[in-house]
Order: structure tokens, then C-alpha cells, then sequence
């Protein structure tokens, strides 16, 4: 059994910066998005910072990232550091979701012109 989502994440994606440690579980990808829709937000960003600490880096699909940013921004959405990370995953991810990484940025302005 994986101790964090990191570790599960690692197992299923592999890690780009470290090796994948030894496990004899099999790995079903929807045990991941399920232990992920439910985790908190500073699980998900620990996971995410770790396995993509450059954010243009790391094994984890595109639409995994996008469902991690959307899990912490549904969590924490008054926060326009997070706003504007997930809208810079968004831009590196597009064009398809230009217009949403656009918005993030808009309401990230707006927060911080409160």
C-alpha cells in the first residue's frame, strides 16, 4: 500500500527525477483518481510540486495535472498564487484551454486588487 499520494502517483506515472521504488501491488489508474478527487489540496500540491517541480517537467499526464489544479482551486480558490500556477499548466498544456488560463489570471488580478 502507497503512504501518500506522491508515492502512488510515482508507482503509477513513474518520476522523472527519481526512481520509481519497488512495488508488488498492481496498479489501476482509477484507484489513483479516486484517492486524488478526494485528497486535500496540500496533498495534491505536495504531489504535484514533487513530481513537476518545474512545471513544464515531470511524468504526469496532462489530464492529471489539469484535474489536480482543478481539485486544489475548488479547495483553495481565493488564493491567486495558486490561481495563477494552474493557469501557467494551462498555458503550457493548450491551446485547448487558453480562455480558462486566461480567466484564472483575470480572477488572480481581481483578488489581489482587493
Amino acid at each position: 500500500m502507497h503512504n501518500t499520494l506522491t508515492e502512488h502517483a510515482r508507482c503509477l506515472y513513474g518520476d522523472e527525477y527519481r526512481p520509481t521504488p519497488p512495488c508488488g501491488q498492481e496498479h489501476r489508474e482509477h484507484y489513483f483518481v479516486e484517492e486524488l478527487t478526494f485528497a486535500d489540496a496540500d496533498v495534491i500540491l505536495s504531489m504535484l510540486r514533487e513530481l513537476c517541480p518545474h512545471l513544464v517537467d515531470g511524468q504526469l499526464p496532462v489530464w492529471i495535472r489539469n484535474l489536480a489544479y482543478r481539485l486544489v482551486l475548488l479547495q483553495k480558490p481565493d488564493e491567486p498564487a495558486l490561481l495563477r500556477e494552474a493557469a501557467q499548466n494551462l498555458w503550457l498544456h493548450g491551446p485547448d484551454w487558453d480562455d480558462i488560463a486566461a480567466e484564472l489570471e483575470r480572477r488572480a488580478e481581481e483578488l489581489e486588487a482587493r
